[in-house]
């Protein structure tokens, strides 16, 4: 009693405790130079003419001259001198950030490791500590430095990634945005001298910036992007409301014909739409191996081998309950469409006369399913 008690308590801390939290959002890229650091000093510019209250906490332009003139008119925190191995280094003055208190903070390079001495070992700590404050922040990095993408990274780059973020850190955040360029485009950026000093520039080209590379890291920014917003929309949009992605439920028997026409329709349906789907076999008592032919058995196994070639999920569940059991897995599994094929007989005797149909429209009806019959 007194454990769940205790647990109740942390619940509802750590409910207040991210209610008190500041905004997090991420400027995300595939790579050094599509402009993530511009973009937020934009932004900046934008909120403090609509009256916000925001400061540079940490900005690196690079020496890219249209970004430096970005910061032109806005407010700068001092960062913090620091001596480690006889040189004098700046980091961001934390500190100072979380005393000065602006609504909105910019924080660039957010996989940055801080210098030895420094109260975090890492930028993107200073970042959450920022937040838990109750400022609102505003960062940015590239693809490369994702923790869960350092292998993938690494082989596509051939350099190996020593500054990384965790994932878990990209999950607190409120909003992602992903600075997107064509290949062409950002090194266009390259060749007139916006990314690096001309001294630099043949060489980035042979190597980082080769069209084949910068490709594969952008797709995996697409990528990482749209996973946020999947999981953005699955906690905050209630299932009530949201538009469910498609997918197919096949429901076949062991009539082999019309279980095999069952399948390839739709992996059809679901090619079509690009769709995940499901191939769902119900076992009644009555089909059960030791009742039916050893032909029967052998053509529900090829069928099964047939769905997975297809890119089908197969599932083979024990039941007498079909119409529950078909319905059950239509919620677990998020099912939009339900696939079968047509019956022997008039479909309205069905309705009438196979209490098995009955329940599953009706159930169907509820969860706002739809259901194809297939020729």
């Amino acid at each position: 009693m007194d454990q769940d008690r205790d647990n109740s308590v942390k619940q509802f801390l750590d409910l207040i405790k991210r209610s008190r939290r500041g905004k997090f959002k991420i400027y995300i890229g595939m790579s050094a130079g599509v402009g993530k650091t511009y973009r937020m000093l934009q932004e900046a510019h934008t909120l403090q003419k609509n009256g916000i209250d925001i400061q540079l906490g940490y900005v690196e332009t690079h020496g890219r001259a249209d970004t430096h003139a970005l910061l032109e008119g806005l407010p700068l925190i001092p960062r913090r001198s620091l001596f480690y191995k006889g040189k004098s280094l700046e980091e961001m003055d934390v500190a100072a950030v979380l005393s000065r208190h602006p609504e909105v903070v910019i924080v660039d390079e957010l996989a940055h490791s801080n210098v030895e001495g420094s109260k975090n070992a890492k930028r993107w700590q200073d970042v959450v500590d920022i937040l838990e404050a109750g400022i609102n922040v505003i960062s940015a990095l590239n693809i490369q430095h994702i923790e869960s993408l350092n292998e993938e990274t690494e082989e596509i780059t051939g350099i190996k990634i020593t500054e990384r973020v965790p994932d878990s850190v990209l999950e607190i955040a409120d909003e992602i945005v992903n600075i997107d360029l064509t290949a062409d485009e950002l090194i266009e950026r390259l060749q007139a001298g916006k990314i690096y000093d001309r001294s630099k520039i043949q060489h980035a080209l042979g190597n980082f910036f080769r069209s084949e590379k910068i490709l594969q890291l952008r797709e995996l920014a697409l990528k990482e992007v749209a996973h946020h917003l999947e999981r953005k929309i699955d906690i905050e949009i209630p299932k009530k409301i949201k538009l469910r992605p498609e997918r197919f439920l096949a429901c076949i028997s062991t009539n082999q014909e019309k279980a095999r026409s069952v399948i390839r329709k739709t992996a059809r349906l679901a090619s079509y739409s690009r769709s995940p789907w499901i191939v769902l076999y119900v076992q009644s008592s009555s089909e059960g191996m030791d009742r039916i032919r050893l032909d029967k058995q052998r053509y529900l196994i090829n069928n099964f081998k047939l769905a997975t070639e297809l890119g089908a999920e197969v599932l083979k569940i024990k039941s007498d309950a079909i119409a529950k059991t078909i319905t059950g897995v239509v919620e677990q599994k998020g099912i939009t469409t339900i696939c079968i094929g047509r019956p022997h007989f008039n479909f309205f005797q069905i309705l009438l006369k196979t209490a098995v149909f009955k329940q599953l429209l009706h159930k169907l009806a509820a969860t706002d399913t739809d259901l194809v019959i297939l020729s």
